[in-house]
């Protein structure tokens, strides 16, 4: 365990850097083990964990020797980082984005190095930016714009150009140096970014960007456009101006006019004159209809400005309350900081201004101004009147060709005829695995967008098609018609279950509903605040703690080398026939600790395929 004043040390980073005091001793801080062991468990399990670097190394096979040995290196000072081989994943827009993919030990180094940077920069990171941080997420940012942009007049979308691949190494050094006095940590961040990359077996060195697809690169990131955020926060408080908009005198004139109206009225209906109340009504309902067009309040009023900025990682945007001439003013100042400060150039094309009325992409959905009414009944004297329900709130809106794409790509049919088609890449697998895909795709796209006005109507014909795919695709496997199979599966209205034997138990899948959809939690307390889980020391997860339990998990010895053996996926155990791979997917995790001559043996294949008697 560590220390108290190691683990002391180690929480108090983001209180020294709340008082603006530079910070040392992070280097020595990396020293210690347990950063290491709780950075595989923070890594592990990640996607490209078995993914090979360079050098042909992955995840797999970690040890408190592997990790001494990089801890010694790195005090001696001849640890070096590898080039990352560089691969290129396709865009939404059909181009190709490079992610550079770091060797083993280098994901280990980066990680304990982005903990330590993530205790010191967290707490001290705008309320604005939402990307990669713990606890918030593209909802989080689309919900604050959801909620916090009533009457916004105005959208600026500035896109800036290449961020990730751009970014200054001499500028990112400035600011890193700003928090943090600590020259072996700050050096080998330098030799990090300067690693350079693998290309078609080439070496290509780094001269700015951070890789995409590094582990590090995502806080080196917010670190970077932490100055953008300081900067709005700061014109922020220029922009704004007054407390509330002036009243609209038009329609504060057709109010008193309805209002003169109704006391009228009031007055005549003692007299029992009903041709005149009857003009009266009309009167007032010929105003009322002028009424409804007519804004409250000047929403051009010059003594009235707001402007406000949500960024998630390199994608922000402003919103403005103000005119179209305030708009381009804030749109050049940012344009210059980001040009002059940070040395990054946006995007003309892909930026500009637009009326809040219109859409506006961003993070996937289309934001737009929306205004809504409805019927209220008025307690006083018993009249009825209309009220706005919505008073130029942000709506979030599913784009259609989202939704057409992801028909396509995923094979379910033509979107715009309502067409369906079976996928005969699933053929071969069971009606259990079947229906696990498609509902995993589709209860995927629909909890993403389910900030989304009205979601579940217009994800409707959309779950039509994937339903009729997944029916024609069974009656395909099954050499029967979409009828019979649905008449078999159905079990009410809209319900469809995949029941099947497998080892002795009834195992029974229900097809995802949208019915079931459940809202986006506002849990706005607990998802704009980091709680602090490690005061006094670190909490460790059950492979840390079966790690430290220093016992191989197949023969039960004790002591020695041990290592943990890493899978990509369960699914590759879930039919073995040997032990480890039993015993793996019986207690579904994707590590086994081995000592060092279980696990050669393992990957030799001639580990013994003995009966396991002991428990954990």
């Amino acid at each position: 365990m560590l220390s108290d004043t190691t683990n002391r040390r180690l929480n108090a980073l983001g209180k020294i850097s709340e008082q603006g005091k530079r910070i040392n001793g992070l280097f020595r801080l990396m020293e210690n083990l347990s950063l290491w062991e709780q950075a595989y468990v923070n890594i592990y399990s990640n996607k490209g964990a078995m993914t090979k670097g360079v050098d042909g190394s992955t995840l797999d096979g970690f040890s408190n020797e592997r990790a001494g040995n990089i801890i010694k290196l790195l005090k001696g000072g001849r640890y070096r980082f590898k080039p990352s081989r560089r691969i290129y994943i396709p865009k939404a827009n059909g181009k190709m984005r490079p992610l550079g993919i770091p060797s083993a030990d280098d994901k280990l180094v980066q990680e304990v190095m982005r903990i330590i940077l993530e205790k010191i920069y967290e707490p001290i990171f705008s309320q604005s930016s939402h990307g990669f941080r713990p606890g918030r997420s593209c909802h989080t940012a689309l919900d604050f714009i959801k909620r916090c942009w009533t009457g916004v007049k105005w959208i600026i979308d500035m896109d800036i150009q290449g961020f990730f691949d751009n970014i200054d190494h001499e500028i990112l050094i400035k600011l890193l140096m700003k928090r943090i006095d600590d020259r072996r940590f700050i050096g080998l961040i330098k030799t990090m970014l300067k690693a350079g990359y693998l290309e078609d077996w080439k070496y290509h060195g780094t001269y700015s960007g951070t890789p995409q697809g590094g582990i590090i690169s995502p806080i080196l990131a917010n670190i970077y456009l932490h100055e953008l955020d300081e900067f709005m926060e700061h014109l922020i408080s220029k922009f704004n101006r007054g407390k509330r908009r002036q009243d609209n005198p038009e329609y504060q004139h057709y109010t008193y006019m309805i209002r003169k109206l109704r006391k009228k009225y009031e007055s005549l209906k003692k007299d029992e004159a009903e041709g005149q109340l009857a003009a009266i009504r009309k009167a007032i309902r010929s105003y009322d209809k002028i009424r409804k067009e007519l804004p409250a309040f000047n929403p051009y009023d010059p003594n009235y400005r707001r402007l406000t900025y949500c960024r998630y990682a390199d994608d922000f945007l402003i919103g403005v309350i103000g005119s179209k001439e305030d708009s381009r003013k804030v749109m050049d100042a940012v344009r210059d900081f980001i040009r002059t400060e940070l040395n990054l150039s946006i995007s003309e094309e892909k930026s500009g201004i637009r009326h809040s009325k219109e859409k506006t992409r961003f993070l996937g959905y289309d934001l737009s101004m929306y205004s809504g009414e409805r019927i209220v009944k008025t307690t006083r004297r018993g009249w009825h009147t209309t009220a706005r329900s919505l008073a130029e709130k942000i709506e979030l809106s599913i784009p259609k060709e989202k939704l057409l794409k992801f028909c396509h790509s995923k094979g379910y049919g033509n979107y715009d005829r309502f067409q369906m088609v079976h996928r005969p890449e699933l053929l071969n697998l069971s009606d259990s695995e079947i229906i696990t895909i498609y509902n995993a795709e589709l209860r995927g796209l629909a909890n993403y967008y389910v900030l989304a006005a009205g979601a579940k109507s217009a994800l409707g014909k959309l779950q039509g098609i994937w339903r009729g795919s997944f029916l024609k695709t069974l009656a395909n496997k099954h050499r029967s018609s979409v009828t019979k199979i649905a008449r078999r599966l159905k079990c009410s209205p809209g319900d469809y279950r995949v029941t099947e034997v497998r080892n002795g138990k009834i195992r029974t899948v229900r097809l995802f509903r949208l019915k079931d959809l459940q809202g986006y939690p506002k849990r706005y307390s607990t998802v704009d605040s980091t709680p602090n889980t490690t005061q006094y020391r670190i909490v460790y997860s059950e492979l840390a703690r079966r790690i430290r339990a220093q016992q191989c998990e197949y023969c039960g010895r004790s002591g020695g080398h041990l290592e943990v053996h890493l899978i990509s996926r369960l699914k590759s155990v879930q039919d073995g026939s040997e032990a480890w791979q039993r015993l793996m997917y019986e207690r579904q995790r994707k590590t086994l600790i081995l000592c060092l001559d279980c696990h050669q043996q393992l990957h030799r294949g001639t580990l013994p395929n003995r009966k396991l008697s002991w428990q954990e």
